[in-house]
């Protein structure tokens, strides 16, 4: 295999480069993901380092999945991808009992319980939001290698601004550590405590580990932790077979301990490394490039000295819109509105996200999109294989793997998961929905290893759903993205919505700091650069439908959004063309009237469009809406469209859905005069 086919001139350097010290700074849509895993297998192809000597870190069960899935593309399966903890999860397995004896210490899955009991013997709050901001303050100080007796010392070092009253954090703190070792527990952040430990105190274990792995590479190493990096320094033990890959313009977790410094001092530290900087953004238009581009221009601190500058691949797309709105309600519905109007058109709801600065801004968005039967997910929700459809599905798929069913795999996976409830039609919007959705999610996993492994059979998919359950990979669900823009990082869209960009919320109140503050501006880069094609940015003056107009748009679209955007009243142009009433609702748009206005629709065109929707669907195996809407076909039935032009003149039919099914739809139509 050819591995430096297809790459431009940074990817390859990066790729060619010899194996340590090397630092690639990589910005937003440049193609990391591709550049490292290129990088490790030329490691192996190139006889650097056998597959069994190279580990990689990244920071999400995502992340190593993905990195996991492309290596075994390449022809390096054997290679370790993992995340930290999991790393040293797997090594404390193997070492603990020779260094310290006995079996491992169970880890804790949840520390409340835990936390909760210290917080009520140290008479501080037991309700859960207390319990959540104690819990987060010690895994700050456990990440930032700070025990109890020093957080406070370290609280004012820092400048922070503890939920709680610091002195009760360092109660609790000492009294969650002393319980959790009496029970003999270990916390996630002890993973990487202990194996440090290990490493650093035991030389014949240091010595068979470092005789195992002697090749590291370390993604989004603008991220990591003290704690983290005193790890990999464990690891490296002097050693400087060490590639990492970062980008300080998209550091965003420094209230959990995270930290650039040592991305911005990696060519200090090692003076003979090879620095790569990859720009070339294949993933956005140049108009979101510039537009991102223009935002981190005016960052501050020590960032900025390897500030990236993204230079646009693809071609030109829309401008980015830039909205204000009296009130969120008002903001909410013109967003669903527009995301519908999105996916009449062609854009997959997975295409599109919908990203805040604050969880608690997902309310208004859930409401509006429900009452425009948009569907939507929230990113961070139930665990995909915690679900119990998922836990039901795939035991029913080890069954039929142990019957060696002789059926094609994607038809076997179908057949196995109808009595788990994957039928035909996907049932109404709720809960037996969203099962539907996960079961054919299931299907998707499927499809994507018979296209990589024609061979595979159910035994294959089932050892692969195994490793993605082990990692928490979840495939991707029908639905628009609604997400914090922390929990967006790492991911893309085709359109994107950022939403309630106003001073207080971006940056948020509690930013006062020039460091805290260009934090958040950090934030509105990663949101911006989230987005392939489309980008919309909008405000609300109020929190409250009718409410007084006192919010301003946040600063940092000064000299970004026109000084004077009109006030949206989210009020769709379009008559009716029956009654030549005003239209306000998606379905009406698309229809060319409104509800009050009986149908012109032939019932026997609307029964035959519908049969070949579900034949259609059916064969692509997706659901039926992914093909055309109920709204759309309603609206076919009504104006009987003859040619492609009249078929374009539907809203909610572009390019792409005409040269799928165009000739069909019009075949039909003709057929039925």
């Amino acid at each position: 295999m050819d591995l430096l086919a297809g790459l431009d001139d940074g990817q390859r350097a990066a790729v060619l480069a010899p194996s340590g010290p090397v630092c690639v700074l990589a910005g937003a849509g440049t193609g990391k993901t591709r550049t490292i895993t290129h990088r490790i297998a030329h490691l192996v192809q190139d006889g650097s380092h056998p597959v069994s000597e190279i580990l990689a870190v990244t920071f999400t069960t995502r992340a190593a999945g993905e990195m996991r899935l492309r290596l075994r593309n390449l022809g390096v399966p054997g290679v370790q991808a993992r995340t930290f903890h999991s790393a040293a999860l797997k090594q404390l397995k193997y070492f603990w009992p020779k260094a310290v004896g006995g079996q491992l210490w169970p880890v804790l899955e949840h520390k409340l319980r835990l936390v909760a009991m210290a917080a009520k013997r140290a008479g501080a709050g037991t309700d859960a939001a207390t319990l959540r901001d104690l819990a987060s303050e010690i895994e700050w100080a456990k990440a930032s290698l700070i025990g109890p007796d020093d957080y406070l010392a370290a609280v004012a070092r820092h400048h922070r601004d503890t939920p709680v009253a610091a002195a009760t954090v360092v109660k609790v703190f000492g009294g969650y550590e002393r319980a959790k070792n009496e029970a003999e527990q270990l916390d996630f952040d002890d993973l990487l405590l202990q194996t440090c430990a290990i490493l650093e105190s035991d030389e014949d274990v240091a010595r068979e580990f470092r005789s195992r792995y002697r090749c590291f590479v370390v993604d989004e190493y603008q991220d990591v932790t003290p704690l983290q990096q005193r790890m990999l320094d464990a690891w490296l033990g002097g050693r400087d077979q060490l590639t990492v890959v970062g980008d300080a313009n998209q550091t965003i977790y420094s209230f959990a301990g995270a930290s650039p410094a040592n991305l911005l001092d990696f060519d200090r530290r090692y003076p003979h490394a090879t620095v790569v900087r990859l720009e070339r953004d294949y993933r956005s238009t140049p108009q979101v490039v510039t537009l991102a581009n223009r935002i981190i221009a005016g960052a501050q601190g020590k960032a900025a000295r390897l500030r990236l500058k993204l230079v646009a691949v693809l071609p030109d797309g829309p401008a980015a819109s830039f909205d204000e709105y009296p009130d969120e309600p008002a903001e909410a519905r013109a967003v669903a509105q527009k995301a519908s109007i999105l996916i009449q058109g062609g854009t997959p709801p997975s295409g599109i996200a919908i990203l805040y600065r604050i969880n608690a801004q997902s309310e208004v968005y859930e409401k509006a999109l429900s009452d425009a039967s948009v569907p939507y997910v929230i990113r961070g929700g139930e665990r995909f294989f915690a679900r119990p459809e998922v836990r039901k599905a795939i035991i029913a798929l080890r069954q039929g793997a142990n019957l060696n069913v002789d059926v094609p795999l994607v038809p076997a996976v179908r057949q196995l998961l109808n009595p788990v409830g994957l039928t035909e039609e996907p049932p109404p919007a709720g809960a037996l929905r969203d099962q539907w959705d996960s079961l054919l999610a299931l299907v998707g996993v499927a499809e994507e290893l018979a296209d990589a492994t024609p061979d595979a059979t159910l035994a294959t998919l089932v050892a692969e759903l195994d490793q993605r359950s082990d990692a928490q990979h979840a495939p991707t669900v029908e639905g628009v993205t609604l997400a914090s823009l922390h929990a967006a990082k790492g991911l893309e869209w085709d359109a994107v919505f950022l939403v309630g960009l106003t001073d207080g919320t971006l940056p948020i109140q509690h930013a006062e700091t020039p460091d805290e503050v260009e934090e958040e501006r950090r934030l509105f880069y990663v949101g911006v650069t989230r987005a392939r094609t489309r980008l919309a940015i909008s405000w609300a003056l109020s929190r409250t439908e009718g409410g007084r107009r006192g919010r301003k748009r946040s600063r940092f679209l000064t000299g970004l959004a026109p000084e004077s955007a009109p006030v949206s009243r989210n009020r769709p142009a379009g008559r009716c063309r029956m009654c030549g009433g005003p239209l306000s609702t998606p379905a009406e748009l698309k229809i060319g009237r409104c509800d009050n206005c009986p149908s012109t629709a032939d019932p026997e065109l609307v029964d035959a469009l519908r049969d070949w929707r579900k034949t259609t669907s059916s064969q692509a195996s997706v659901p039926a809406y992914v093909v055309f809407s109920d709204a759309t076909l309603l609206a076919i039935a009504e104006r009987r469209p003859t040619d492609d032009a009249a078929l374009l003149a539907i809203p909610g039919i572009g390019r792409t859905k005409l040269d799928a099914y165009g000739a069909d739809v019009i075949g039909i139509v003709s057929a039925t005069r």
